[in-house]
């Protein structure tokens, strides 16, 4: 899940400035991206359509592999 979230948000801002952190409990994956401030905005997009959109891509791939999974993006100091 962390490559799949890493090479989308790679796509999307065009940049490498981000970090992905994936914990595991069970069948619950917890990822939790931290970048810039100006990057944040590219990866919520207006009105939270491309998170929503990363989000699909993401529980597709968890029900396969039948996960939950969840994700945050944070804006570093």
């Amino acid at each position: 899940m962390k490559n799949l979230v890493s090479y989308l948000i790679a796509s999307i801002t065009g940049s490498k400035e981000f970090e992905v952190e994936e914990k595991t409990e069970g069948d619950q994956i917890e990822l939790n991206v931290k970048t810039k401030k100006d990057i944040i905005g590219l990866i919520i997009g207006k009105e939270g359509k491309t998170i929503k959109n990363i989000r699909k891509i993401l529980s597709i791939k968890a029900t396969l592999e039948k996960k939950i999974v969840n994700i945050n993006v944070t804006a570093e100091n």
